[in-house]
């Protein structure tokens, strides 16, 4: 089931998270003392894997200014929820944005709000609204409406002549939707081919019945197995994954450093417990001490902390 990276790399055993710190409080406690289980973790930002998408149904300034704080370090990008952007009063949406930008982390608006857009033959000047408000990237979907190829390669194309990182988002919304495998390989072999950064497989906020789950949240493994045995790289999907089992799943399967989406900003820290071995579930068998790196990185290997 485990599919670790062959080795830990030594470099980031020793001095990178020894010296991991968060910009808003200073050095970790503990980190002197204690090294993380799972060590493997991408630290530094940006990350080209690990990235963890939090979804943001609403939170005002202060608390904004709290979860980067506490969590700051742990987070890539925020995603204002379906349309939520639409209901911020400009002054707050601006200073959100640039509080955001100042952790280095991606924020986008729902893909949601795009797709209304397009409904009100409109999206030109909603992306270029959104250029110039701020937003950095833009997540393009069809998860509500109907949404012909050539039109959605046609977004993309103009995200990218604005500037925006493109997440393509393959599934629909629709509770019991379920696109065939090859349905979904081909989408994101063609929003890959026309410029998407990174995709993202719908999970929705209750990550059941729909997109790679059951109706109780568990996870359609043959399905992953098969999209991932076509060759797409790992590195360029986002799971939605909004249920801790989910998380496990996905971090037992492709590891630490696995990017995973639809977060709750109160699960992050949760999350990144998870991606560490800081928690009973991802923890492995054999805990490496601290003196055991310092004195023979190179011999350790994923294979001897598997689950």
């Amino acid at each position: 089931m485990c599919q670790w990276l062959n080795r830990i790399d030594p470099q980031a055993l020793t001095d990178e998270w020894k010296g991991a710190s968060s910009p808003m409080t200073g050095p970790f406690a503990w980190q002197n003392i204690v090294l993380p289980p799972l060590a493997d973790r991408t630290k530094s930002k940006p990350r080209k894997d690990g990235v963890t998408m939090v979804i943001d149904t609403g939170l005002g300034l202060q608390e904004t200014r709290d979860l980067l704080n506490l969590a700051g370090n742990f987070i890539d990008i925020i995603k204002l929820g379906f349309g939520s952007a639409y209901l911020y009063p400009e002054t707050i949406l601006r200073e959100k944005i640039a509080l955001l930008k100042e952790h280095q982390i991606e924020i986008c608006p729902g893909g949601t709000f795009l797709e209304i857009a397009v409904l009100q033959d409109v999206w030109k000047q909603w992306m270029e609204r959104c250029a110039e408000i701020g937003f950095t990237c833009v997540e393009v979907s069809d998860g509500t409406i109907d949404l012909p190829r050539p039109l959605r390669n046609q977004l993309i194309r103009y995200a990218q002549k604005l500037d925006f990182q493109v997440f393509g988002e393959i599934g629909k919304k629709e509770d019991g939707s379920h696109l065939p495998v090859a349905e979904q390989l081909q989408q994101i072999e063609e929003d890959l081919a026309h410029g998407a950064k990174l995709v993202i497989i719908e999970g929705r906020e209750s990550g059941k019945n729909v997109g790679m789950y059951e109706k109780d949240g568990s996870l359609r493994f043959a399905d992953v197995e098969q999209l991932m045995k076509s060759g797409i790289d790992k590195t360029l999907v986002i799971w939605e994954a909004p249920l801790k089992s989910q998380q496990v799943q996905f971090i037992k399967y492709f590891g630490a450093n696995v990017n995973i989406g639809n977060i709750a900003p109160t699960a992050v820290l949760s999350l990144e417990c998870l991606r560490q071995g800081l928690r009973s579930d991802t923890i492995p068998k054999k805990v490496v001490k601290p003196q055991q790196m310092e004195e023979h990185p190179a011999n350790l290997s994923i294979s001897s902390l598997i689950l």
